[in-house]
């Protein structure tokens, strides 16, 4: 069976996608083929990857992509992460699902680099518990796991990974 396809999106695709990208690989990837775009993408922010390997997950090899890397394709799922008073965030035809939560760019902040590093912490932990409310809520394979009229002990319960 083909994995289903999400794509993760913000505008840098620098911090906030990047980090989505490696957490739900981390958490989902039997089911899942995961990507992130940007609309203006710019450098992976060494504070995403620094806050990520905290948490053993490697992003150091990630690299920013544009969205016209995708142009074309077509996703299961696509997550936009951004949002800022503008709400100017890309858009992404080729989506069969569509999902936004806002999370403020760490890349954005002004302060020492231990505060910063703080703030990609704080957003990473957010993205993290967003991310498998969105995937028990909306996202789970139809493998009879979750049948609610059936007692099934252990079955879709919160993921048992450590970081």
């Amino acid at each position: 069976m083909a994995k289903e396809r999400v794509l993760f999106m913000c505008i840098h695709n620098a911090a906030r996608s990047q980090m989505a990208e490696g957490l739900f690989r981390h958490l989902f990837s039997d089911d899942f083929d995961v990507y992130s775009a940007g609309s203006d993408p710019q450098k992976v922010d060494p504070l995403a990857i620094k806050c990520m390997e905290e948490i053993g997950i490697d992003i150091s090899s990630y690299r920013s992509k544009s969205l016209k890397e995708f142009e074309g394709q077509e996703f299961d799922y696509v997550i936009t992460v951004c949002g800022n008073p503008y709400n100017a965030c890309p858009f992404f035809a080729g989506g069969k699902k569509y999902f936004k939560q806002p999370f403020e760019d760490p890349s954005a902040f002004d302060g020492t680099e231990e505060e910063k590093l703080e703030l990609f912490k704080k957003i990473r932990d957010e993205l993290k518990d967003w991310l498998e409310d969105l995937y028990y809520s909306y996202m789970i394979p139809d493998d009879g796991c979750c049948n609610l009229s059936e007692e099934m002990e252990g079955c879709c319960g919160p993921i048992d990974k450590k970081f």
